[in-house]
C-alpha cells in the first residue's frame, strides 16, 4: 500500500516552495487556526514560528528539489476538529494579510480539504 500522508502538495504550490526555499532557505507551514488570516496556511523559515507541545507535527513533505523536508505543524486544538481530513495545499492569485512569506510574491497559500477514507483512516489512526 502506498504511503498515507494527512498533506500533499499542488504541482504549483511546490513550484512556489522551490523558489521561496532558494530565496530565503529551510521552510516551514503552520495551519493557523482562524483569525486574521481565516485558516490559512502560513509559511516560515523552519523555526521561526515557534512550536511546542501543543503543536501536532501533521507532515514531514518531501518537496523535489529541496534538500530537506518542509514540516507542516497544526495546533492540538484544532487538529482535534481537522483529525479526519486530508489537507491539499495550493497557491492561488492574490494576496494574504498575514506573515506568510509568499505574501509579496503577489499569490497565497491555501487549504483544500477532503475526508479521510477509512483505510487512510485506519492507516493513519493505527
Amino acid at each position: 500500500m502506498p504511503e498515507v500522508s494527512r498533506v500533499d502538495l499542488t504541482p504549483a504550490a511546490a513550484d512556489l516552495i522551490r523558489r521561496l526555499r532558494a530565496d530565503h532557505g529551510p521552510l516551514m507551514f503552520h495551519q493557523s487556526g482562524g483569525c486574521c488570516d481565516g485558516s490559512a496556511p502560513m509559511c516560515y523559515l523552519e523555526g521561526e514560528f515557534r512550536t511546542g507541545s501543543s503543536d501536532v507535527l501533521l507532515a514531514s513533505l518531501t518537496v523535489d528539489g529541496v534538500g530537506e523536508p518542509v514540516t507542516f505543524w497544526m495546533s492540538a486544538s484544532q487538529f482535534d476538529r481537522w483529525r479526519h481530513t486530508h489537507l491539499t495545499v495550493d497557491v492561488v492569485p492574490g494576496r494574504g494579510s498575514g506573515f506568510s512569506l509568499e505574501a509579496p510574491e503577489g499569490v497565497r497559500f491555501l487549504i483544500r480539504s477532503r475526508l479521510l477514507t477509512d483505510a487512510e483512516r485506519a492507516a493513519l489512526d493505527g
